[in-house]
Formats: structure tokens, C-alpha cells, sequence
């Protein structure tokens, strides 16, 4: 598989969502880690997590514990591996989000993480959303004493819009590597933060980037562009929506959602799928 940077770390072009493992609806663990391991036999190098993603109010970091055992029992090499989490929203147990960033909370949370993942170092963690009842320089300021501290390797943002991008990375000296924001063939708002981190070099990660948990088995027939292309192809709907993506931009790293072997092993094939300009015209039109 092709590879992209965040930082200085290569990692597959196509990396794996942990939430539909953890959230309401999950699979038994055993199908969730056989997902996990699926995705490292594909040649997937980049899983993305949180601490809030977890169904009840008592398991909070479940998916950095399940990621945590996957690695722990693949029996083949996972050191280039890089997990990224974050923290920063939360989920009270009731299907509510609420947002604390806090520098403190945020210190805490990260030491709480890294725990959960067994390292000694986070190699990325992110600001998951902005908490508007705190300063946002200084929730991005707890990373940059993170960094400092050697808690994370790495420090990223997520949710953010494009002064808030550019905020982030004068708060952490240059050093912001990732932006992780929604972006799909539906959603496209984030077009504008999408290019801002390309003309900085930094990884642009689009969560749900095949429309969401329940709508990425529906994005052919809603998405009629999308079908045609992949029908013409003879692949599926949401391999060009992903191979799409990753040619808006070098800095563009799409981090499906899985929740099956199945749904990773066919999602990763688009990371060497070379669209043509025609059909990129296509898509963007569609």
C-alpha cells in the first residue's frame, strides 16, 4: 500500500476508525480485534482512536484497550504502527457528547490514554473538539506541554476550522501534524481546512469518510457520481469515494470506520487506485 506522512512518521494511506468497534451497535470483541488484525495483514500502518469511544458510562478508553489487545496478540510485527487517539470529548453513558478542554483535564487524559495503549508515549494524540468555555489556545497549549513532557510523540487537532488550524500550530511552535475533521462526499464544508493543511504540509485525516456508521453502505445509490465511476471500475462505491479523497491532496489520509474484516480489507484497496482527471472532474461535480 502507498504511504502518506503525519510528522515525520510514514503510514498508510489508508488508515482504520476504531469508534464503530466500541460505540452502540459493536460486534463481540473477538470480530472487533479479527478487524483490527485484518487491516495490519492489509498493510494498514495508522488506527485512530479516542477516549470516548466507548458505549457506557463505566468503560470509558474501551477502544484504546481494544486496540491495545489487538497489537498485544497480531503475531506479526506492529513497530510502525502508530495509533493515534484523543481526548477532549466525552461521553456521559447516556448517548449525550459533552466537552471539557481544560489544559489540566487534557494533561490527565493523555497520561490516562497512554496507560490504556501500554506505551510510554502517545505517537499522536489530538484536541478531539473545541470546548467553548475554554480558551482554545490554551487547551492546545496542554499539548504543547505534553510534547515538552514527552508524554506524545506527536500533537494534532480535531474539529477545527481554519483559524483555529493556524492558532494551533503558532501555540505549538510549528509542530501541529494532523487535522482530523468530517469530510465526505456529503459533507465538503471542511474544503477550505482540507487545502489550508495541505499549504502547510500537514495530514488532513477526514472522519466518516464514506458519510457515516449508517449511511457508508448506502453512498452509491446516494451519490450517483460515485457508483458510476465504481461500476465502470468494477470496484465498489466506496473504494472510489476513498481513492477520491486521497487525490484531493498529498496531505489527505481517510480513516474509515470498520467494524468487519470484510469492510477494511476492501476499503484499503483504493490506496492504489489512480483515478483519472476525468473522473475526478466527475466526482467533485457529483
Amino acid at each position: 500500500m502507498q504511504q502518506r506522512k503525519i510528522g515525520d512518521r510514514a503510514v498508510s494511506a489508508i488508515g482504520l476508525g476504531g469508534m464503530p468497534m466500541s460505540i452502540e451497535g459493536r460486534p463481540e470483541r473477538e470480530r472487533s480485534v479479527a478487524t483490527i488484525h485484518a487491516a495490519l495483514d492489509a498493510g494498514v500502518t495508522l488506527i485512530d482512536s479516542a477516549d470516548a469511544y466507548h458505549r457506557d458510562a463505566d468503560e470509558v478508553g474501551h477502544n484504546e484497550e481494544l486496540i491495545a489487545e489487538a497489537l498485544r496478540t497480531y503475531s506479526g510485527d506492529v513497530s510502525d504502527v502508530l495509533v493515534a487517539t484523543k481526548g477532549g470529548h466525552l461521553r456521559p453513558g447516556d448517548g449525550s457528547w459533552t466537552l471539557n478542554g481544560r489544559p489540566e483535564y487534557l494533561k490527565e487524559a493523555a497520561k490516562a490514554s497512554a496507560r490504556r495503549l501500554g506505551v510510554e508515549a502517545i505517537g499522536l494524540y489530538q484536541f478531539h473538539r473545541p470546548d467553548p468555555a475554554v480558551d482554545y489556545a490554551d487547551s492546545v497549549g496542554a499539548l504543547r506541554d505534553l510534547l515538552d513532557e514527552g508524554v506524545i510523540e506527536m500533537a494534532g487537532i480535531s474539529n477545527a476550522d481554519v483559524a483555529q488550524i493556524t492558532l494551533a500550530n503558532e501555540v505549538l511552535g510549528g509542530r501541529l501534524v494532523s487535522v482530523q475533521n468530517q469530510f465526505s462526499p456529503a459533507f465538503r464544508s471542511s474544503l477550505s481546512e482540507l487545502e489550508h493543511c495541505a499549504s502547510l504540509g500537514i495530514a488532513f485525516l477526514p472522519w466518516s469518510p464514506l458519510g457515516g456508521i449508517k449511511k457508508a453502505s448506502e453512498l452509491g445509490g446516494q451519490h450517483e457520481a460515485f457508483q458510476r465511476v465504481a461500476d465502470a471500475r468494477g470496484v465498489s462505491p466506496q473504494q472510489i469515494t476513498l481513492a477520491w479523497e486521497l487525490a484531493l491532496s498529498p496531505s489527505v489520509i481517510p480513516i474509515p470506520g470498520a467494524s468487519r474484516p470484510t469492510s477494511i480489507q476492501d476499503s484499503v484497496l483504493a490506496a492504489d487506485l489512480a483515478l483519472t482527471p476525468d473522473e475526478i472532474a466527475a466526482l467533485i461535480a457529483g
